[in-house]
């Protein structure tokens, strides 16, 4: 059977959208989860494993992180993730966070970062304030312009170059311990190896690929692995060798090996999707599948908002046919709905939308 544009987009609904399973197993088909700290109504975190993990609630990711064996780290985005995945990507070399560009750790920055680490080592775990009150480093200038709390700044950039890891969290604020990753790749195969098995991770969680996008994926790991920056061009043109691959429709798609989209079934079911989920995290993907712009607005000025603060497209079968804003007040789940071209008349739809929107109070613990 010719594989169609059709036959795509029913695989990458079906492949993300896996039936529910186990928080650990979800994370063990996953490998990446994206990161979010808004929080309408909950978390992006929150918003993607509650299509894939069984009777989850909002927090629960937060609750059980530290007996997950999951980190939080950078991979293509900020996320969190198996520890078998961020074990590829260190050690770091000395740059910044991606948000500050990867430049290089002055020398007063290295000697600062010793000296809270080995504050760290006597104490086991820390919270950012033990460390400000030890060493009252003040604020900073963030990339966006305004203030951040030194420590804070310091305590993010050891965690990223892999000098730290967070062992969970309190009341939203990361708590710190030591963290050691093993040695260097010595051998140039064994480091091209981690490169491909990196590429390949971020392609499962978000094939079937248009060229392009697959293309800036890659490009991405380079806050995974900046210091093998260099080679993820060379990355590319080996993924595209490595991967399935079928024009469709006059653009190349790349999926993982032994993989069918054509063997897809259709489903019924409404889902109210986080932007950040992986059905559709990729912009130019969503395009080309549903035919039309999604744009997340969160920081668009409200007057210039077209689908709203954190409007959720709602997944109909395969098909994204609008979006949902919810919000809780006094207790109770909010939600208003708009669509591309109508609200679709069948009772199948109403029944499956009255049974996302159960599905999300229970989730949230509201009325």
């Amino acid at each position: 059977m010719p594989i169609t544009l059709d036959h795509l987009r029913r695989y990458a609904v079906a492949r993300s959208l896996f039936k529910p399973t186990t928080l650990k197993s979800a994370f063990d088909r996953l490998g990446f989860v994206q990161a979010d700290p808004i929080r309408s109504p909950a978390r992006a975190q929150d918003l993607i494993l509650r299509h894939r993990a069984k009777d989850y609630h909002a927090g629960d990711l937060e609750r059980l992180y530290p007996k997950l064996e999951i980190e939080e780290d950078f991979f293509v985005v900020y996320g969190f993730m198996t520890q078998s995945l961020q074990a590829l990507m260190h050690p770091r070399s000395d740059v910044d966070v991606p948000a500050e560009g990867p430049r290089a750790w002055p020398t007063a920055r290295k000697k600062l970062a010793q000296l809270v680490f080995e504050f760290v080592r006597e104490r086991g775990e820390v919270h950012p304030r033990e460390v400000d009150d030890h060493f009252a480093h003040g604020s900073v200038r963030n990339y966006w312009g305004g203030l951040s709390n030194a420590t804070t700044h310091l305590l993010a950039a050891m965690h990223y170059r892999g000098m730290l890891r967070v062992v969970r969290c309190e009341n939203g604020i990361r708590i710190y311990a030591l963290h050691e990753h093993g040695p260097v790749p010595a051998d140039p195969a064994e480091r091209r190896s981690r490169i491909d098995r990196l590429v390949d991770a971020a392609v499962h969680i978000y094939a079937p690929l248009p060229g392009s996008c697959l293309g800036d994926l890659i490009r991405r790991l380079r806050f995974a692995v900046p210091q093998w920056r260099a080679e993820l061009k060379e990355a590319f043109q080996k993924a595209k060798q490595r991967l399935e691959y079928l024009r469709v429709a006059g653009v190349d798609w790349y999926w993982p090996l032994q993989e069918n989209p054509a063997q897809c079934a259709l489903q019924d079911t409404v889902r109210l999707l986080t932007p950040f989920d992986p059905v559709v995290w990729d912009r130019d993907r969503f395009e080309i599948f549903w035919g039309w712009q999604y744009r997340f607005e969160a920081y668009v000025p409200a007057a210039k908002r077209q689908l709203g603060y954190y409007a959720l497209p709602l997944l109909y079968g395969d098909q994204v046919i609008g979006w949902g804003n919810l919000r809780v007040r006094n207790g109770q789940l909010e939600s208003d709905f708009g669509y591309v071209a109508h609200r679709p008349r069948d009772r199948v739809f109403k029944r499956e939308l009255d049974g996302e929107l159960e599905r999300i109070k229970t989730f949230l613990g509201v009325a």
